[in-house]
């Protein structure tokens, strides 16, 4: 894709594939949209890793499965959110990544994450089952 044409279009591909590689367990891929100096922040655990070399580092070595669904990628310009699935061992994570983008990298991530939790059943008369994420054929 020639990003002078469709700048969006560009940085949503490398997006997807940042966390394609990321199912496939790719580090160098995977870590290739991070700028240098690159921030990655875990608010809830008050986390901060400066440095894609850091960031890269702290993602080394995890002792659970990991796999990466991406439900969907919203943004524009500078601002871009991933709302994913990571499963951890089998166990789903609700995760959304928050990227702000200069010049085609990453130069701020904030991941946030989330336990699934069982539906009340006060509220079942009133929602439906959120539909799974179109599944390709491999």
């Amino acid at each position: 894709m020639n990003s002078a044409i469709d700048p969006e279009s560009d940085i949503r591909a490398r997006i997807q594939q940042h966390w394609e590689a990321s199912e496939r367990g790719d580090v160098d891929a995977e870590h290739a949209i991070y700028a240098a100096d690159a921030i990655l922040d875990y608010p809830q655990s008050g986390e901060r890793f400066r440095g894609r070399s850091r960031i890269r580092a702290q993602r080394g070595g995890h002792p659970a499965e990991r796999h990466f669904t991406v439900r969907r990628i919203l943004g524009g310009g500078d601002l871009w959110v991933s709302e994913c699935v990571i499963t951890y061992d089998g166990v789903p994570t609700y995760s959304l990544s928050v990227m702000e983008i200069t010049d085609g990298l990453v130069t701020h991530e904030t991941q946030y994450f989330a336990d699934p939790f069982p539906a009340s059943p006060g509220r079942a008369a009133l929602a439906e089952p959120i539909p799974a994420p179109d599944q390709h054929a491999d």
